[in-house]
C-alpha cells in the first residue's frame, strides 16, 4: 500500500501560521500609532453641528459633491507635510444641542465613534431660535455636550466654533459671545469661522447662499422654466443661474444656507486651521 505523503511546505506554513498571526497581534499592540482614527493611519475628525454644517441642500442638488467633509479631507491631503486625515460630517437640520442629546441622536452618531482625534462643535442658530431662555440654557448645554464628549472620547481635542453670518449682525455676536464664554471656562480655544465668511460675502453678499423659493410666489409665466429647479413645492437653485429673471421677487434671496462656495469657504478656514495645529510643535502626526 502507498505511503501518504506529505507537502512539507504546507505543514510547515500550518504550524507556523498561528505564531505568525501572534507576531503580527503583538507587534500592532506594541508599536506607537500616529493618531487615534478608526481608519489606520488616518486622523479622525469629527464636525458636530446644524444644517449649516450639514448642507442637505447642495447634497440633494450635486450627491455626488465633493461635499464639506470631503472637500476639507482633500485641501488637508494637498498638504504633503500633513498626516492623512478622515472627516466625519455628523450633522443635522433643525439640530440644537438640547435635541442632539435629548433624541438621542448624540448616543447613536457620535458617542462610540473610535478614535477620534479632532472634534468641531457649531451650534447656537437653532438653540436661540428654538431653545427656551436661551442666554441661560445654550451655555448650560454647550458645557453638558463638552462633558460627554470628554467623557466618551477623552483623547480627542474640542474645537467649539462661531456660527456663520446667517443671521443679522446683532444675533451673530449674541450667539458668539456666549461660544467664546462657554470655550473660556472649559479652557478651550475657538475657532472663529464668522470673519472669513464674512469678508467673503463682501464679494457679493449672495454668492454663498443657495435660493430656495416657494413655487406658489413664482408668476406663473415662469413656471415652465422653473419647472427643472423645482423640489417640493419650492424653487431651490444653487447659485444665481436664475436671478436675472426672478432676483426682484421679494425674499428671492431670503435663505441664507451656505451653497456649495459657502461650504467650500468653510472647507478652506477648517483646513487652515487644522493645518497649523498639526504643524504645532508637539502636535500628534
Amino acid at each position: 500500500m502507498k505511503q501518504p505523503t506529505f507537502d512539507a511546505p504546507f505543514v510547515l506554513r500550518f504550524f507556523f501560521a498561528p505564531l505568525r498571526a501572534l507576531s503580527v497581534l503583538v507587534a500592532l499592540v506594541l508599536s506607537p500609532q500616529c493618531a487615534q482614527a478608526e481608519h489606520d493611519g488616518k486622523l479622525q475628525i469629527l464636525l458636530l453641528g446644524d444644517s449649516t454644517t450639514e448642507g442637505s441642500i447642495p447634497r440633494l442638488l450635486r450627491p455626488s459633491g465633493p461635499h464639506l467633509e470631503r472637500v476639507l479631507e482633500l485641501l488637508l491631503a494637498a498638504q504633503s507635510d500633513l498626516p492623512p486625515c478622515h472627516v466625519i460630517n455628523s450633522s443635522l437640520s433643525g439640530e440644537y444641542i438640547r435635541r442632539l442629546i435629548d433624541s438621542g441622536r448624540y448616543k447613536r452618531d457620535a458617542e462610540t465613534l473610535p478614535g477620534l482625534d479632532y472634534i468641531f462643535i457649531r451650534y447656537g442658530l437653532n438653540d436661540r431660535a428654538k431653545r427656551e431662555n436661551f442666554t441661560e440654557n445654550f451655555p448650560q448645554d454647550f458645557h453638558e455636550l463638552l462633558q460627554r464628549l470628554r467623557d466618551d472620547h477623552p483623547h480627542a481635542r474640542l474645537i467649539p466654533m462661531t456660527v456663520i453670518p446667517f443671521a443679522n449682525e446683532a444675533v451673530s455676536t449674541e450667539i458668539n459671545d456666549l461660544v467664546r464664554g462657554v470655550a473660556q471656562q472649559e479652557k478651550l480655544a475657538v475657532f472663529d469661522i464668522y470673519p472669513r465668511y464674512a469678508a467673503e460675502l463682501n464679494n457679493g453678499p449672495n454668492m454663498l447662499n443657495y435660493r430656495r423659493y416657494p413655487l406658489a410666489k413664482v408668476p406663473p409665466q415662469h413656471h415652465e422654466l422653473v419647472k427643472p429647479f423645482v423640489r417640493g413645492g419650492s424653487v431651490v437653485v444653487m447659485a444665481n443661474e436664475l436671478d436675472p429673471i426672478l432676483g426682484h421677487l421679494p425674499g428671492w434671496y431670503g435663505d441664507r444656507h451656505p451653497n456649495l462656495a459657502g461650504y467650500n469657504v468653510i472647507a478652506d478656514e477648517t483646513a487652515k486651521y487644522l493645518a497649523e495645529l498639526l504643524r504645532a510643535p508637539g502636535a500628534e502626526q
